[in-house]
């Protein structure tokens, strides 16, 4: 009897359309890059349905004829079933054994592309599976293209982040919709020392064709492991562009965009997506003020092509080295520092929260207005910084630092891709998006976090103060772990292994639990709209009322002073 791997649980992960969802978020790095000559890419899966957990899939062998089935990410919806490998590699999260990590962004692109009748392969299968299947990024892009060319693409247009120690590449794709099986795409390696970034918009627009050394079509798709090999494209992406009548017989190949002819760039892409990129670019590169209007929405069109002509480059030039805690704080961004901080607006309130409740776009009198979408959101699932390290053996070198809720609020510990284990407390089936579990990872941090936005500008400050003081004693363990793993692996590696994964899963239910006190400790200082201390040889609290503040108690005399004018004795 074929043994069955079922593929994936049924996790409720809802891709919205564009104009009502806008998720996911990735930032690029590469060695070049980075202070400590690491890879690093981060991922912030945001849905208002994910729970935040953990993934695992262990390194197996399987049988000649092994079939596995192919559950829909986004909905446990059962596709069908494929050949299973004859071997896999171990996985925890997004991140494999041999540090090749992949994130995403769903950025839909045109309509007709997004169905595919008898597709098998959706978007996060893709990523799995080239986990469990890929040692490099080349070969997981290999294995991603050769899989929706075989069994067909069944999601909207996506982009990955595909990174292993040495390399960090772009991959973008759509369907070609009903009446055609796969998809096209172009992948892009990130030259060495740039950084790079993309949140739910295609970003790759002009590309080398093969008749430039540096780059292949997938029919020579055997030669991506080329070093000198930077591009790689699907052999009908602009073909099957000019069969569609997306372009016209004026544009040159060489002038061919891929986001502007599979999902052009408007004024809500700009604004809802492309600023999330330049919210990360911007700290790190002095130009980016140059593209400030066109992330806001101002959007120019070239007159022969009708592309985009303002975007922002798909990568830059940092002006420093990045660290590990730097892309974490990446991903914590709220605008601020620009006139469209989400704390400084109205929509903040009297305490300054940098949030707004969904839906993204309202009406008033006929007239449509939006909410900011920024980086750090409340309806993150999971997020993560994924570092690969390529001076260390593979067992010890990738590090997954993973975290649960809003970025801005939560804290990442981390997980060694080696592990062949992960912490119980955010293991896959622990509670459940509709099944609160009081000590879960995901519970106890949407626990702090919603108590933070009640009061969030005397709340939140005490949450960053801790999350920094953890993620710096992480960073400094790490160090020490390494040395004991690679005492440990010149014996066995089997034993350094061990180590690691003990650590990492100790690491993560010992988080949980300091941050379930946690929780109990600010709710005892901040309930019923005071701030309480202990004082010392006194039974009861020192108490403080702050109120709301002068400026949001003048918008309310504004709004309703007379009524709320005291009319009785001075005190």
């Amino acid at each position: 009897m074929n043994k069955v791997l079922v593929f994936l649980a049924a996790f409720s992960f809802a891709v919205l359309a564009p104009v009502l969802g806008y998720s996911c978020t990735n930032y690029l790095v590469t060695k070049g890059a980075s202070a400590d000559g690491s890879t690093m890419i981060t991922y912030a899966a945001d849905s208002h349905v994910l729970y935040g957990e953990l993934y695992h899939w262990p390194a197996g062998k399987w049988a000649p004829g092994t079939m596995m089935d192919v559950v829909e990410w986004d909905t446990g919806k059962f596709l069908g079933r494929i050949p299973q490998a004859s071997e896999t590699y171990n996985v925890v999260g997004n991140m494999n054994e041999y540090q090749v990590a992949i994130g995403e962004t769903t950025y839909g692109g045109r309509e007709e592309l997004g169905q595919q009748e008898g597709a098998l392969v959706d978007y996060g299968s893709l990523i799995y599976l080239a986990l469990q299947r890929s040692k490099s990024a080349r070969e997981a892009i290999k294995v991603m293209t050769e899989l929706v060319a075989q069994y067909g693409y069944y999601s909207s247009g996506e982009s990955f982040s595909i990174a292993d120690p040495e390399e960090v590449w772009i991959l973008e794709m759509i369907g070609k919709g009903n009446g055609e099986k796969g998809a096209v795409w172009v992948a892009l390696m990130i030259p060495d020392g740039y950084v790079s970034g993309h949140a739910n918009q295609a970003r790759i627009t002009t590309f080398p064709l093969d008749n430039n050394k540096s780059s292949l079509s997938s029919k020579n798709i055997k030669n991506i492991f080329n070093k000198g090999i930077t591009c790689v494209y699907a052999e009908d992406v602009i073909t099957f562009a000019r069969k569609k009548g997306y372009i016209t017989k004026e544009v040159k190949d060489s002038e061919f965009s891929f986001s502007d002819t599979y999902a052009p760039v408007d004024f809500g892409a700009a604004r809802f997506s492309e600023i999330r990129v330049w919210s990360m670019f911007n700290k790190v590169n002095d130009q980016m003020r140059n593209y400030w209007e066109y992330v806001k929405g101002d959007i120019h069109h070239d007159a022969k092509t009708g592309y985009a002509n303002n975007r922002m480059p798909l990568w830059v030039l940092p002006n420093h080295k990045i660290t590990v805690t730097e892309m974490m704080d990446f991903m914590r961004d709220h605008l601020e520092g620009t006139e469209l901080d989400m704390s400084k607006d109205l929509g903040a309130g009297p305490f300054g929260n940098p949030y707004r409740w969904r839906p993204l776009t309202f009406s008033v009198d006929g007239e449509t207005y939006l909410n900011e979408r920024a980086t750090a959101t409340q309806q993150t699932g999971f997020s993560f910084v994924a570092q690969m390290r390529s001076w260390l053996p593979r067992e010890i070198g990738g590090i997954f630092w993973f975290s649960v809720d809003d970025a801005a609020s939560t804290v990442y510990f981390p997980v060694y891709s080696s592990s062949t284990k992960v912490p119980s407390l955010f293991a896959t089936g622990y509670g459940s998006m509709m099944n609160f579990v009081d000590d879960a990872g995901f519970w106890v941090f949407n626990q702090v976090t919603n108590f933070a936005y009640t009061r969030y500008n005397v709340i939140h400050p005490e949450i960053r103060e801790k999350q920094i003081a953890l993620e710096k004693e992480y960073v400094s363990q790490v160090a020490v772990q390494d040395a004991k793993a690679l005492e440990l692996i010149k014996t066995s590696s089997a034993s350094a292994v061990d180590y690691l994964t003990n650590y990492s899963c100790t690491t993560g239910n010992e988080l949980v639990m300091n941050w379930k006190k946690f929780y109990g400790y600010l709710f005892a200082r901040y309930m019923d709209g005071n701030i309480k201390s202990t004082v010392e040889g006194q039974r009861n609290p020192k108490v403080e009322q702050p109120g709301y503040g002068e400026q949001w108690n003048r918008r309310m005399i504004q709004d309703n002073g007379e009524n709320l004018k005291y009319r009785g004795k001075a005190h």
